[in-house]
C-alpha cells in the first residue's frame, strides 16, 4: 500500500532523512522505532505532507503522491494522528470529532467513535482542552478515524500517560488492526510498538540501521540493548 524509496528531508541545512525506504502492506500493524531524535516524527511527517520532501519517491495505493499537498493525502486516505495529540481546546469534543471528517468524509460516524470510546459520549459537549491526556488521546484517535483511514499515522500515541492508560491505547489499536486498518506506528515505547506489530524498522539519526520481523527485532540482542532497553 504505501512504497518509500530513498526519501530525504531536511530542516534548513541539517538532514532529517536520508534515504529511507520502507513498505507497509494493505492491512499490516508496522513499528517504528529509535532514540528520541532519530527522525521517527519527521518521517510521519513527510509522510502526512506536512514536512517537504528533499529527494526520494512516495507511493500510495499506486499512485505518486510525493506532490500532493497535506489535505490532498487527507482525502486518499492518509491520515495522522499528531504527536502530542493536538486537539482543538476551545471546540467540544463533538465539533472535534466532526472535523476529522472535513477533508474526508467516510462511513465513520461520531456514533461508531463513541461505542469505541464511550468516556467521549458522556464528556461530548465539553471542551477538549478540559479532558485529560487519556481522553485527549481518544479523541485525536476518534478524530483521525472519523476520515475512514485507509493508512492510520500514530505518532507517539502513549506519550505522557499512565501505564493503564498505555495498555488500553495500545489495545484498541490492536482493535484497528483486527479490523483491517493498515497502521504506521511510531511510539516511544518500542517493546510496547513492537509487540504489537507484524514488522518493525529500527531508524537511528535519518537513516534505516535495521528492519525485519517484530518478533525477530524483540529478540535481537544488539536492537533490545540499544533501543528497547535490558
Amino acid at each position: 500500500m504505501l512504497e518509500v524509496r530513498e526519501l530525504a528531508s531536511r530542516y534548513g541545512r541539517i538532514p532529517a532523512l536520508a534515504g529511507v525506504s520502507l513498505d507497509v502492506r494493505r492491512g499490516e500493524l508496522v513499528a517504528i522505532v529509535g532514540a528520541n531524535g532519530a527522525g521517527k516524527t519527521t518521517l510521519l511527517r513527510t509522510l502526512s505532507g506536512v514536512q517537504p520532501m528533499a529527494g526520494g519517491t512516495l507511493r500510495f495505493d499506486g499512485a505518486d503522491i510525493a506532490g500532493a499537498t497535506p489535505r490532498q493525502r487527507v482525502q486518499r486516505g492518509v491520515v495522522q494522528v499528531p504527536e502530542g495529540r493536538q486537539v482543538f481546546g476551545g471546540l467540544s469534543v463533538e465539533d472535534n470529532l466532526r472535523l476529522g471528517a472535513f477533508a474526508r468524509r467516510g462511513s465513520t460516524t461520531v456514533s461508531d467513535v463513541y461505542t469505541m470510546f464511550p468516556v467521549l459520549r458522556d464528556k461530548r459537549a465539553e471542551p477538549a482542552g478540559t479532558l485529560s491526556g487519556g481522553q485527549q488521546q481518544m479523541l485525536a484517535l476518534g478524530r483521525a478515524l472519523m476520515a475512514d483511514p485507509l493508512l492510520l499515522l500514530l505518532d507517539e500515541p502513549s506519550m505522557g500517560l499512565a501505564p493503564k492508560l498505555v495498555a488500553e491505547i495500545f489495545g484498541h489499536i490492536r482493535t484497528l488492526k483486527a479490523r483491517g486498518t493498515t497502521i504506521l506506528l511510531v511510539d516511544q515505547n518500542a517493546r510496547a510498538a513492537l509487540a504489537i506489530a507484524d514488522r518493525g524498522y529500527v531508524l537511528e539519526t535519518g537513516r534505516l540501521v535495521a528492519e525485519g520481523a517484530a518478533a525477530a527485532l524483540l529478540g535481537d540482542e544488539q536492537v533490545r540493548q540499544a533501543y528497547l532497553g535490558h
